[in-house]
């Protein structure tokens, strides 16, 4: 018959290969918000959107597999100009640098270095893509926007939950569906494609709003509705990070905006003005009273290449309980967008305390 001491550290070991089997059972994904840039991000400032998955990784960039131990998740996302390809699947560290281990990722970067680091990789990575893949220009996308995210714009990853069930779910549609380009600006873009991924992990959550997006799908609208969900469902444990750009190479990218916060807040607004004024005033109406809604802590822990590994580490109680600023680009917090301020949590670590070990992690320039 067993001692009460032994029966103690039985139990013990039991709780212990329990919580172990538990925390191996979840895993991170993360929509990244990406800000427009460039002379096309000036014309069409509501950005791009992709998501991230931890546990799943390429096969090839338009096959999906179950992540082998050391390996680092990959960044899915809708792009225009890929040899016929309606999605691309690049591991994390290539898709923001361009690179595969965070030691090579420059400081700054030039134009030639950029071309450098991703001819590289495209030799290396991109066979099974076609030998003509067409790099992209203002006009048409191609294979430049699916690595070296990072040295274009700056990108907010909201982080969140996934289960091996969920994970492995996605990978048997994607790979199993038909992966034929439908890219289409309006209606079937990059953020139409995101909001398809998370409607796998938060059934009937994403839909396309008529206010203030013109019954289009934006890379903020889908943002603001996943940062919704997770205020009324903490078990999604929604974490935001700051992934900067690296200079150098472009101009500062800018905050990414709705349709009527587009056309309100830029250029547009003059023509329309003059065109309809009642039309201007409506969109001007909508903006204020739904459009301003709040997405960005005012302190978001910034990823560098050397401590991008706490995307993936497990949420601590002071990020899940940290409350979020205001958005940095907006005047007042109390502006809140439709149903009320979207504040979600922030990594609290400071970036210099962080662990600088890797677990292993264009453009269509919309």
């Amino acid at each position: 018959m067993l001692s009460m001491r032994s029966f103690r550290i039985i139990t013990f070991i039991f709780i212990i290969i329990g919580v172990a089997c538990c925390s191996r059972g979840r895993a991170e994904g993360a929509l990244l918000m990406e800000e427009p840039y460039g002379i096309f991000g000036v014309l069409n400032p509501t950005g791009h959107n992709a998501v991230y998955f931890e546990r799943i990784c390429a096969e090839t960039p338009v096959s999906l597999r179950r992540c082998q131990p050391g390996e680092m998740g990959v960044v899915i996302a809708r792009y225009a100009g890929i040899d016929g390809y309606d999605w691309v699947a690049i591991p994390l560290l290539p898709y923001l640098y361009a690179v595969e281990n965070a030691a090579d990722v420059p400081a700054h970067v030039d134009r030639d270095t950029v071309e450098r680091l991703r001819n590289h990789y495209r030799e290396t990575h991109f066979e099974s893509l076609g030998a003509h893949l067409r790099p992209g220009n203002f006009w048409h996308g191609g294979w430049t926007q699916l690595v070296g995210a990072a040295y274009e714009r700056r990108i907010f990853a909201f982080r969140f939950q996934t289960s091996p069930e969920q994970d492995d779910a996605l990978i048997r549609q994607l790979n199993g569906g038909s992966n034929q380009t439908r890219f289409n600006l309006l209606f079937n873009n990059c953020a139409d494609f995101s909001r398809e991924l998370l409607d796998h992990y938060f059934p009937r959550v994403f839909k396309r709003s008529f206010f203030p997006d013109a019954g289009m799908t934006t890379p903020k609208q889908t943002t603001y509705r996943l940062v919704r969900y997770a205020r009324k469902h903490p078990e999604t444990q929604l974490t935001v990070f700051e992934i900067p750009q690296i200079p150098g190479y472009r101009r500062g990218s800018h905050s990414a905006k709705d349709i009527d916060e587009s056309l309100t807040t830029t250029v547009y607004a003059i023509p329309i003005a003059i065109l309809n004024p009642y039309l201007a005033g409506g969109l001007v109406a909508d903006y204020l009273v739904r459009g301003r809604y709040h997405l960005i802590p005012r302190h978001p822990q910034v990823l560098s290449p050397d401590n991008l590994s706490l995307l993936t580490a497990d949420p601590s109680p002071a990020q899940n309980s940290a409350s979020a600023g205001a958005e940095r680009d907006t005047p007042s917090s109390a502006e809140s967008g439709p149903g009320g301020d979207a504040g979600v949590p922030t990594a609290s670590q400071p970036a210099g305390e962080s662990n600088s070990g890797l677990q292993g992690i264009g453009a269509r320039n919309e």
